[in-house]
């Protein structure tokens, strides 16, 4: 892996050379094996927060760790395509416009001691411009060079606060196109509700039910992209303890297996549909 400056990574895109890849400010990485017609992203894996930022936190590192979606990168870092954040939503948040990136609440919860300072926003969302900008460079090649892509947008979410039974899987499509990819999407929660978890976890999957779809990551592509399908796709933290923090890596070392079949699986139909 190498540490490159957004042009430098942008201009390897360009040239089509497969490279791995941190970002120059830590913020992100990028592994690109081949160029596949497919991407497998995780905004929310990050937990890094800057130092610059600690003092003025009113959430504490828990209260951080349990709305970020610790794991999701490892669930796919198999597959030749992975774009990862490094960094903690709470610092900027890579799946929301830059206009509401940068929390002044979060969840109900005053996230500063006093105002952030201009300079912090400043610091944050040029982070979030540059993801941006190699998002757009990395779809665009995909695209031009398939006539598609398919994009594994991996989420996570907290199951134990909802007071009703929820899915372990959930698909959100109420932003992509259903009459264009319904078939597709609906094919990818059905694999989704078919995986097998250790410890007797059950694998159900819904469409819609407890996220709909709504990230800046989906509506940036889907806006930017015409023949491109993001599958915001969440998995319940039913692969660690929420309250407690603590992982259960055979459980994420099962979902990473099944997905290495799965998404090749959904990638071939995708690319035999006619759009």
């Amino acid at each position: 892996m190498r540490r490159l400056s957004t042009e430098n990574i942008i201009a390897l895109i360009h040239s089509e050379t497969p490279f791995e890849a941190v970002s120059e400010d830590y913020s992100f990485t990028l592994k690109i094996e081949d160029y596949a017609p497919y991407v497998c992203g995780a905004v929310h894996d990050g937990h890094q927060f800057r130092k610059s930022l600690w003092e003025n936190c009113l959430h504490t590192e828990y209260e951080r760790w349990y709305e970020e979606d610790p794991c999701t990168k490892e669930m796919i870092q198999s597959h030749p395509i992975v774009i990862a954040g490094c960094d903690s939503r709470f610092e900027y948040d890579l799946n929301r416009p830059p206009e509401t990136a940068v929390f002044d609440t979060a969840w109900g919860k005053q996230l500063w001691k006093s105002p952030l300072p201009d300079s912090e926003r400043r610091h944050s969302l040029e982070k979030h411009t540059n993801f941006y900008r190699v998002v757009h460079a990395l779809i665009g090649k995909i695209e031009s060079k398939h006539g598609r892509a398919l994009v594994f947008d991996m989420h996570s979410y907290n199951w134990k606060r909802w007071e009703r039974e929820v899915p372990t899987w959930n698909l959100g499509t109420i932003n992509i196109n259903m009459k264009r990819f319904g078939e597709t999407a609906s094919s990818w929660s059905r694999k989704l509700g078919n995986i097998d978890l250790p410890n007797g976890i059950s694998s159900s999957s819904k469409i819609n039910d407890t996220f709909q779809g709504n990230g800046h990551f989906l509506k940036y592509i889907t806006a930017n992209f015409d023949h491109s399908l993001v599958l915001a796709t969440e998995i319940a933290k039913v692969y660690c303890d929420e309250l407690t923090g603590i992982h259960y890596p055979e459980v994420v070392h099962s979902v990473e297996e099944q997905l290495k079949e799965l998404i090749p699986l959904q990638v071939t139909e995708f690319l035999e549909e006619k759009l």
